[in-house]
């Protein structure tokens, strides 16, 4: 098992859909099955803040069918607990974590959607409960049964990620949501450009798949994927062997600082780079953002204080693009 895991992490291929075919789904020895590989991590860039409620669900029920169809496993409006089956290093300073639910319940995730997570970090003057809380963009598909993957990479001053990196398998973690930032339909445009930085590919990397995986998404995708250093870039393999193996994706690397034999682009996301790897600005095209801070501030801006999409500006202003051609996730 951990074998499998080291391998996945070193060589992420093409990914985890019919991981559980064939096999006895009310089993966790479902996951000895040589399952293909992942996506890539959300970043947690914002959403921190304290809150306490009532104790949290169990995800790991008995399977309750309905009949409009299974279960969710998520749950939008309650807190419910996920247990970690497995973990595996992806880079120096990233992980991956797999949680359990009942196979026969179904995610409840859409495209694009991110879900929550909390844990408790202390308690407050009056003895209750203190939350950290983050979002996160699982890098499974949507349809996986029994299991969702998050990508989480440990900051050494991250409240959330070091609660991630001391977790032991059979240790839970609160879980609410989805959250849906946006919601993809095939086709809906002709031709989609992302920009992500660092742990932002993690909600490219989920249209990415829903349209590759589409044999009716005839939607052409370009992304620019910007990372400090080689070494920094996740899930790198992956994205090579979705490109290579499907016409309508094309990638292009530009890190900070390049290793010798590197042969991508070196540097920020420049304006020479959006115009050879972006769709032109029009009513058929879509651009999608996702990053840090300051790579959002360079490219489109950054969202309102509100957390609305706010005004276009940066890069993507200058080079015409309109609020409506963009997407801030």
């Amino acid at each position: 098992m951990n074998l499998f895991f080291k391998r996945l992490a070193k060589s992420a291929p093409i990914a985890f859909t019919n991981a559980f075919r064939g096999e006895n789904k009310s089993d966790l020895n479902l996951f000895r099955v040589p399952l293909g590989a992942i996506a890539a991590i959300s970043g947690g860039f914002s959403c921190y803040y304290y809150s306490s409620s009532s104790s949290p669900n169990l995800a790991y029920l008995d399977a309750v069918r309905e009949e409009t169809g299974p279960k969710a496993a998520l749950n939008p409006e309650k807190w419910i607990e996920f247990k970690l089956h497995e973990t595996a290093t992806v880079s120096h300073n990233t992980k991956l974590y797999r949680f359990t639910f009942d196979p026969s319940a179904k995610l409840g995730l859409d495209v694009a959607s991110c879900l929550i997570t909390r844990a408790a970090v202390g308690e407050d003057a009056e003895g209750k409960p203190k939350y950290v809380i983050r979002p996160y963009t699982p890098i499974s598909d949507p349809e996986a049964k029994g299991f969702f993957d998050l990508l989480i990479k440990i900051y050494p001053e991250g409240k959330m990620s070091q609660h991630f990196a001391k977790l032991q398998p059979g240790d839970a973690v609160e879980v609410k949501g989805p959250i849906e930032k946006l919601r993809y339909s095939p086709n809906m445009k002709k031709h989609i450009g992302m920009i992500a930085g660092g742990t932002g590919i993690t909600p490219m990397l989920q249209v990415i798949e829903a349209i590759l995986k589409n044999p009716d998404d005839t939607t052409q995708v370009s992304l620019l994927y910007a990372n400090v250093s080689p070494d920094d870039i996740l899930l790198k393999q992956k994205l090579d062997v979705l490109a290579a193996s499907h016409p309508n994706l094309k990638v292009f690397y530009t890190v900070d600082n390049p290793s010798n034999n590197w042969k991508g682009g070196v540097g920020y996301v420049s304006k020479d780079m959006a115009i050879k790897g972006l769709p032109s600005p029009g009513e058929d095209t879509l651009i999608l953002v996702c990053g840090p801070p300051g790579l959002m501030n360079h490219i489109s801006g950054d969202k309102a204080k509100d957390r609305s999409q706010g005004e276009i500006s940066g890069i993507l202003k200058e080079l015409g693009y309109t609020e409506e051609m963009v997407y801030k996730f």
